[in-house]
């Protein structure tokens, strides 16, 4: 097994977790008290955890990331005893990916490797009808887990059920790591060679320095963006006290049950109306875009052709508009049965980085992203989400997203280019993906 940090659950080490139904708790008032590393992840179909310390932490690097998580993730299943709760309270490992496999934790993603994943200690599991209070540990005794078991549910008792929302922090300053010259300088390079034919499309990204008023309350502002945005994902991965990487991503990477695959197209997108009739024009402009429709057709069929050796079937649903609170998006759902037992995480890799966030061909694409932007992706655009011991799990695209820390958070949004891409027109769109965060910062 390669090196690990130090709370990674070792080869032949046993895993305790015992679960509890309790009375519904602020998940915010439980997060502000618990140390990093800190887990919050909620789904637009009601499930929201929210987790504390770690158990098991396995990480990895490199290009092979995924299959060494994998590995790893086997040892820390091995030998699971596990009483009370239900299917959503089940042990996961909660986490995500660097974007290139070249990734070095650099400001402001200190404490980010290229992969690393968490089983935490002690986690909250809210359904649509019960909360439940889990806790994990190696190496313990069932009755030693069980007394914290106990412990633990009297400390929530204490705690509200609801948690008034702090006041947003306020935004002092900003500053986007590219200037908008710069920007169109790169958007016309690409362009070039897209037309040279060394290219099809290219997902150019920038990201925004965001200076606050008073430190962020990352729960507060992902409990604002369940207002904003309810049908989006929310998540919080923090694994130490150097910072934490949040977002409210509109897009499902993948999602595995068994041999059942959820997945999706999304690209192309436009602003909403300021009236019902407005929305319904610029939806129509979007849906009729050939420029558009190009390039969603571009991510849906990659995804297809991802999904295809992995599968028995693969069906692609017709195209709709997903609206959201600020943009409308192309949409394409997918689905897929799998051939025989695959891991979430084989899936994961075959699609990772899909066209909607990287480009075609994709190597190339990557290359171009490396050559030209100039500020480290990290875990933007990235797979985010969990797995658990039989291989299910539910990724994320780490989009309309950004690291926070202390009074400072970086933003992240980018933009399909193609041949006949503008470089005005992309840099006012992709401002439109800083606004789901950054409205509900100032």
């Amino acid at each position: 097994m390669p090196p690990h940090r130090d709370g990674q659950l070792s080869a032949g080490s046993s895993l305790v977790t015992r679960t509890c139904r309790i009375s519904d708790v602020s998940f915010r008032a439980f997060l502000a008290g618990r140390p990093a590393p800190r887990i919050y992840w909620t789904t637009p179909d009601g499930l929201e955890i929210a987790a504390s310390g770690a158990v098991a932490r396995v990480t990895a690097e490199g290009s092979d990331r995924f299959e060494t998580i994998r590995d790893q993730a086997s040892d820390c299943f091995a030998s699971v005893d596990t009483e009370g709760g239900t299917e959503a309270t089940r042990p996961r490992l909660f986490g995500g990916f660097s974007f290139h496999a070249e990734h070095e934790p650099t400001p402001p993603w200190n404490g980010f490797p290229g992969a690393e994943f968490v089983l935490p200690e002690i986690q909250l599991t809210r359904t649509e009808t019960e909360t439940w209070l889990t806790v994990s540990a190696r190496n313990r005794t069932p009755d030693e887990v069980e007394a914290t078991l106990a412990e633990l549910r009297a400390e929530l008792d204490e705690l509200p059920g609801m948690r008034p929302r702090e006041e947003s922090p306020g935004v002092k300053s900003t500053r986007h790591t590219t200037a908008r010259e710069e920007w169109g300088e790169q958007v016309r390079q690409a362009t070039e060679q897209i037309r040279a034919g060394e290219l099809q499309k290219v997902v150019l990204a920038t990201a925004l320095e965001v200076e606050l008023e008073n430190p962020v309350a990352v729960p507060d502002t992902l409990e604002r963006l369940r207002t904003s945005y309810p049908e989006c994902y929310r998540f919080l991965f923090e694994p130490t006290t150097a910072g934490g990487f949040f977002g409210a991503p509109p897009e499902r990477l993948v999602s595995l049950r068994g041999q059942t695959v959820e997945t999706e197209a999304l690209a192309g997108s436009i602003a909403r109306g300021e009236t019902p009739e407005e929305d319904d024009e610029l939806a129509e402009l979007l849906a009729e875009s050939e420029k558009v429709r190009e390039e969603h057709e571009l991510v849906a069929e990659t995804i297809h052709d991802g999904l295809e050796p992995l599968a028995s079937s693969v069906i692609v649903a017709n195209r709709q508009v997903k609206r959201l609170s600020n943009i409308q998006h192309l949409q394409t759902p997918i689905s897929a049965t799998l051939d025989g037992d695959e891991h979430v995480l084989s899936v994961v890799e075959a699609l990772h980085p899909t066209p909607a966030v990287g480009g075609l061909p994709p190597e190339m694409a990557k290359r171009t992203i490396r050559e030209t932007e100039t500020f480290d992706r990290g875990w933007y655009a990235s797979p985010v989400g969990w797995f658990d011991a039989n291989g299910d799990g539910e990724f994320a695209v780490g989009i309309r997203s950004g690291v926070a820390a202390e009074s400072r958070v970086t933003l992240f949004g980018g933009n399909g280019i193609v041949a006949d891409s503008d470089p005005d027109d992309e840099w006012d769109e992709v401002q439109l993906k800083f606004l789901p965060i950054l409205d509900e910062l100032e």
